[in-house]
């Protein structure tokens, strides 16, 4: 298991759909990798209108395949907003 001192942040997330997703097919690939949700219970989530929904942190290894799977949920996602 690669130490969590190891881990960077790959990319700011847009919403807690992506984050729901991209822990399902990470799982599925046992990528390592770690969600860190910018909610704040004090202010009620105000930072995740203003910062996204949080981030991704994982190896650098791991990089190019977790920023292509989040490149490839965004354009289904937007895809099936488009034909609504």
């Amino acid at each position: 298991m690669t130490p969590t001192a190891d881990y960077e942040k790959l990319v700011t997330l847009d919403n807690e759909f992506e984050a729901q997703l991209l822990e399902s097919i990470l799982k599925e690939r046992g990528i390592p990798y770690r969600l860190r949700s910018y909610h704040d219970t004090a202010f009620d989530g105000l930072f995740q209108t203003q910062k996204g929904w949080g981030v991704v942190l994982a190896p650098q290894a791991y990089a190019d395949e977790i920023l292509e799977i989040v490149s490839d949920i965004r354009k289904g996602y937007g895809a099936q907003q488009t034909e609504t």
